[in-house]
């Protein structure tokens, strides 16, 4: 495996040191692009109490791409689909090397805080989001109970 380029080296230093509150992010033993999350989710969010597994992982050109994150654990989020994708604009069009790790996580996190069903990847969790807000919110709280909390 060709040698970690000194940007990965130094963020993933920097996470270790200065941890985002309410997310750990462990490389890989194994491979060191390869990230283990968790995400403990937002206080006065239909998400608290709940610790959410993603997998990050930093492409060979990173930072010119944008990193691969999914989340593993099943989540009821307008935002996010039955396969974990994330729909979120830094890690699409809106990625600039000059954003890091650190700022893909806080913007995750900030996701769960305010989901925004007008841009949805769950059309279904979505619609639900729109019509009947509070059935959506006990859905993404029963999920959280569910699939989230004692795994």
């Amino acid at each position: 495996m060709a040698a970690l380029p000194r940007r990965i080296i130094k963020e993933t230093q920097r996470l270790m040191q200065e941890p985002v509150p309410g997310i750990s992010a462990i490389p890989d033993d194994s491979n060191a692009r390869y990230f283990h999350v968790i995400v403990t989710g937002p206080e006065d969010s239909p998400f608290e109490g709940g610790f959410f597994k993603l997998e990050l992982f930093l492409p060979e050109d990173y930072p010119m791409s944008a990193p691969k994150v999914r989340f593993i654990t099943k989540i009821y989020h307008p935002n996010i689909d039955r396969l974990g994708r994330i729909c979120l604009d830094i890690l699409k069009d809106k990625w600039s090397p000059a954003l890091q790790i650190r700022t893909v996580l806080l913007s995750i996190q900030a996701l769960l805080s305010a989901p925004n069903p007008d841009d949805p990847l769950a059309n279904d969790v979505a619609e639900l989001w729109k019509v009947n807000e509070s059935e959506a919110i006990r859905n993404a709280k029963e999920w959280t109970r569910r699939y989230a909390m004692d795994n």
